[in-house]
């Protein structure tokens, strides 16, 4: 095939060989079947913010880190400069979290490298060495995915004990492997403590799992694996060896609103009360 233009880089540094054929090309990014010695790999070529339709990127992007006040500065006003030090942090996001869960024991591919832009991987194959098919696509027993379920919850409470969340999971970003699931795209992954929506994303990712291998075992339906292990988090409790139970305990009460609104106004009062009285004085001086 005709090396698409972002890999011709790699070829030329040595990095890979040869492109074999696309493998997959989705909202954020397009990914190839690549030969780099005796070994097939798969490179990851990321599609600039033009081209992508993923949607709602400030929410994913709140609570990253970029490498400097300037960098902040010039994302938070959006200028030319800004935008593109947030596509590169975009980009990198993925890079550094595959990194971090690799060694943190997270099921993920490997990386061998990022160049140019061009994330380098190991490509995830079954058992018969093509391309492993994904989640959503493979039939279960009752029995598969009872176990996969299980798996794939300790990935997420490994990924959340790193800090991180992963922001779009499900049955569509998981690989199924001889040895079982493997967890992959990550370029819209979100910090657990720097961002508002983190428990809102957690909880989504656990569901969405849940939803698709409750279909071959129902009773996992009837689990809050995320509530759980959201619920340790917050209290420092959570371990990557964690046992859950899938039970969960729900705050039933009903929220005070009438009180929380007292008790705002009783306090807005107060501070008038004392601006008044700190305009009173500065008068009589």
């Amino acid at each position: 095939m005709k090396t698409p233009a972002a890999l011709q880089a790699l070829i030329d540094d040595g990095v890979i060989d040869e492109v074999l054929r696309p493998l997959k090309s989705g909202k954020e990014a397009a990914v190839y079947v690549v030969r780099s010695g005796d070994d097939i790999r798969c490179a990851k070529v990321y599609k600039d913010m033009a081209q992508r339709s993923f949607q709602q990127r400030v929410q994913y992007q709140e609570g990253r880190k970029v490498r400097g006040s300037r960098e902040a500065r010039a994302i938070g006003k959006a200028t030319k400069y800004g935008r593109k030090q947030q596509e590169t942090a975009w980009k990198n996001a993925e890079v550094d979290a595959l990194y971090l869960l690799r060694d943190a024991g997270v099921r993920v591919p490997e990386p061998y490298g990022y160049y140019h832009g061009v994330l380098v991987m190991a490509l995830v194959t079954d058992a018969d060495g093509f391309s492993a098919p994904r989640l959503g696509e493979v039939a279960l027993s009752p029995e598969q995915a009872r176990d996969f379920h299980a798996v794939l919850m300790r990935q997420v409470v490994r990924m959340l004990c790193c800090g991180l969340i992963h922001g779009d999971l499900s049955a569509y970003n998981v690989l199924v492997g001889p040895d079982g699931p493997i967890v992959i795209d990550f370029p819209q992954v979100v910090s657990a403590a720097g961002n508002n929506a983190a428990r809102q994303m957690l909880l989504r990712d656990v569901n969405n799992l849940t939803a698709s291998l409750g279909r071959w075992a129902p009773e996992l339906l009837d689990t809050w694996f995320g509530e759980e292990m959201w619920a340790l988090f917050e209290a420092g409790d959570l371990r990557p060896d964690t046992v859950l139970t899938g039970v969960f305990a729900h705050d039933e009460r009903r929220a005070d609103v009438a009180g929380v609104r007292e008790a705002i106004e009783e306090a807005r009062q107060e501070a008038l009360i004392r601006q008044q009285g700190r305009e009173a004085a500065a008068q009589d001086d």
